[in-house]
């Protein structure tokens, strides 16, 4: 079969799968498009577009917004457009009333290296648990959460200085070959699929929410600074200051340095120095190089302090 005969729907939202699509796009029949509907976001709550939605818009690809997969006049769409493969990234889960519809599988482009880090989360998680390798993975899709039949794997070694949207931007771009190649061996009968243990003590990439990004002053150096570079740019590490009047403002960090030393401070104590400030952690001080503090937008050090006098205030959960 020609690669342009092939035809391939994709299922997705993020900007993390737009190199996905470009390689779809320019390789074979991209026949049609699915993506979350609009919502929504930001302060005057204006509807924004999806990065996928976009792409879809500016090709002049034909693309659906279904609320309700399971929804039986949508999944009749999918029957009608008859793909040869389904490519998920970045998408909710698939019923398999629309997995199963291909002739060739679903797909599902995952961004670790499984079983390791399934879940919402794996990018993040993977610099928060100071991981040295990561990946990404293609898998058949089943009926659970990726956990299906793996495919393909790329192997990378993490940088200790990358942050999460770096290491995004560097996956994305993998993940949009190791799609091409596992489309290649699917077609040319080649691929041998190996199946995902199951049982084992496996790390997870939790969904992110508003406790398990907040910074815990117990912990050690390291273990704060991965957290920061693990939530940055988004949706950034987040804690708190409080000042000797109980006034407590809430802050996000978004780069740091650390030192381990023998210190007598409590956690969490505030050192200024010249132009910059370290925080007291269990094993030592963490230097804040870039943060946002509520009401301000994002800033360096230096400039922060010029504003803000941080002598009066020390670090809460």
């Amino acid at each position: 079969m020609n690669n342009k005969e092939v035809k391939i729907l994709f299922m997705g939202t993020a900007e993390f799968g737009i190199p996905t699509l470009k390689v779809l796009n320019d390789n074979y029949n991209l026949n049609a498009i699915i993506t979350n509907y609009d919502k929504p976001s930001g302060r005057g709550l204006k509807i924004k577009f999806s990065p996928v939605k976009k792409f879809a818009i500016s090709n002049n690809i034909k693309y659906f917004q279904p609320k309700n997969l399971k929804d039986q006049s949508f999944i009749d769409k999918i029957k009608s457009i008859n793909p040869d493969i389904i490519v998920v990234v970045a998408f909710r889960m698939i019923p398999k009333s629309i997995w199963q519809i291909p002739k060739y599988g679903t797909i599902n482009l995952h961004a670790s290296l499984l079983p390791n880090y399934r879940g919402s989360a794996p990018i993040n998680w993977t610099i928060i648990n100071n991981e040295n390798f990561t990946g990404v993975t293609t898998f058949f899709i089943d009926d659970k959460i990726d956990t299906g039949d793996i495919l393909l794997q790329e192997k990378i070694k993490v940088d200790k200085k990358i942050n999460a949207g770096e290491l995004h931007d560097k996956l994305k771009v993998i993940g949009a070959i190791t799609v091409k190649k596992t489309i290649k061996e699917i077609l040319n009968n080649t691929l041998i699929k190996k199946k995902q243990k199951q049982d084992g003590d496996y790390k997870t990439a939790y969904k992110l929410d508003k406790e398990n990004i907040k910074i815990d002053w117990t912990k050690n150096c390291l273990e704060i600074h991965n957290k920061i570079r693990g939530l940055s740019p988004f949706p950034g590490a987040r804690t708190s200051l409080i000042n000797n009047k109980g006034d407590i403002k809430r802050a996000i960090f978004y780069e740091s340095e650390y030192i381990v030393q023998n210190h007598n401070f409590e956690n969490g104590q505030i050192i200024k120095e010249k132009d910059s400030f370290k925080i007291t952690c269990n094993d030592g001080y963490l230097l804040i190089k870039n943060l946002k503090i509520e009401g301000k937008k994002r800033m360096n050090t230096s400039s922060f302090l010029n504003g803000f006098n941080i002598e009066n205030y020390k670090m809460v959960k």
